[in-house]
């Protein structure tokens, strides 16, 4: 018998005995793939030594993919997917380019893990605020300010950021170029408020406390999904239109975003709803006020919140029904005195919060013994 002919029947003699991973010279590993109810734009696959994070839709016609490679500290680094940045869990210094992951971490429970925030003054956490002032969390700047050198200085486990699309504020290219350990998210190209809210899971797997955000999301999608029950039925249904001119354009919510789902499930009839796209349509003052003259309720008129300067800006707008009505709201009840809005902070970890508010705003007989937590009405 030659040798390869040998080596035939050794191989289908240990095949039927159950031993054919002995001769296996190339064995694929199976990933075990984390369940998302509701997030599109990631993905989270277990291996026996690392776990590997995928993050796509990062911005508007964006078709790249992100991998980044969980390795715990300690242990070897196992051979990687080309491109995959490695990154060592747990996390212990972490820095954040976006007052959004501070929501997060803090509802996870993990403040002291920052030592770098950008935009300081957008942030609501007062925690937070006290160890800025406590010199235990560095500002750092971010778009074309940024200092890679005190980036490096701050020896940061991970860097959360996201993408806006323009390469003229996008900072993850040159902090992967610096060698320093970025991730991005895409969180904010989820159109489900949920979506939003789960990517809590994503934060959590740097931080190896996968089974706290379960816990924490299971708990948050109950009450949202209990208050949309409530509404899912109602009639009637309060015709809404959203958003103020900024410059030359109103950008209204499309009838696919974030925010007309919010309004469909607070029991809203969005006037935009049967449009197609996700993102903001740019429309002028004359084509918002012959589809929306007539709506029921005006929300979110950018940072305005009361009708005088609302009104100051432009006399037109008290020809709104909304604005005759006094039905006009905001979400500002939560600003800070430099301009941040905690609804894009806490607001997009808890969105039965807000949901409850919106329903309150739309249907306020469902919702006698709520209190406003992010919203007011302009007086």
């Amino acid at each position: 018998m030659t040798y390869p002919l040998f080596l035939q029947h050794l191989s289908r003699i240990l095949l039927s005995l159950g031993f054919g991973f002995l001769i296996a010279t190339k064995a694929a590993v199976a990933a075990d793939t984390v369940e998302f109810d509701y997030a599109q734009n990631l993905q989270i696959e277990d291996f026996p030594t690392h776990r590997l994070i995928t993050v796509k839709n990062i911005s508007r016609n964006s078709k790249e993919r992100f991998r980044y490679a969980l390795v715990p500290k300690g242990q070897a680094v196992p051979k990687l997917p080309k491109g995959a940045m490695l990154i060592r869990t747990p996390v212990e210094r972490v820095v954040v380019m976006a007052t959004t992951f501070v929501g997060y971490i803090d509802t996870l429970g993990l403040q002291e893990s920052l030592v770098g925030v950008a935009t300081p003054d957008f942030i609501n956490n007062l925690e937070v605020h006290e160890r800025i002032d406590a010199g235990q969390i560095i500002a750092v700047q971010t778009g074309q300010s940024l200092e890679i050198e005190r980036m490096l200085l701050l020896q940061p486990d991970l860097i959360l950021t996201s993408s806006s699309g323009n390469p003229l504020f996008d900072v993850h290219p040159q902090l992967a170029r610096s060698g320093l350990p970025v991730v991005l998210s895409a969180s904010y190209m989820e159109q489900h408020p949920l979506a939003r809210s789960e990517w809590i899971k994503f934060i959590a797997a740097f931080y190896q406390q996968d089974a706290q955000a379960d816990l924490i999301f299971d708990q948050i999608a109950e009450r949202y999904n209990q208050l949309v029950a409530n509404t899912k039925e109602i009639q009637p249904r309060p015709t809404v239109f959203s958003g103020a001119p900024y410059a030359s354009a109103w950008h209204v919510p499309g009838g696919q975003s974030y925010m007309a789902k919010a309004i469909a499930d607070a029991g809203g009839d969005y006037i935009w709803a049967d449009d197609t796209t996700s993102g903001g349509i740019p429309l002028d003052f004359e084509r918002v006020f012959l589809k929306a003259a007539n709506a029921d309720i005006w929300i979110n008129p950018s940072s305005y919140r009361d009708l005088k300067s609302l009104v100051s800006a432009d006399q037109r707008f008290m020809h709104f029904q909304a604005a005759k009505d006094g039905q006009i709201y905001n979400s500002c009840k939560q600003f800070n005195l430099t301009g941040g809005n905690n609804i894009w902070e806490r607001g997009i970890v808890h969105p039965d919060e807000v949901l409850a508010d919106m329903i309150k705003i739309f249907h306020p007989d469902l919702a006698k013994d709520h209190e406003f937590i992010y919203y007011e009405q302009l007086n």
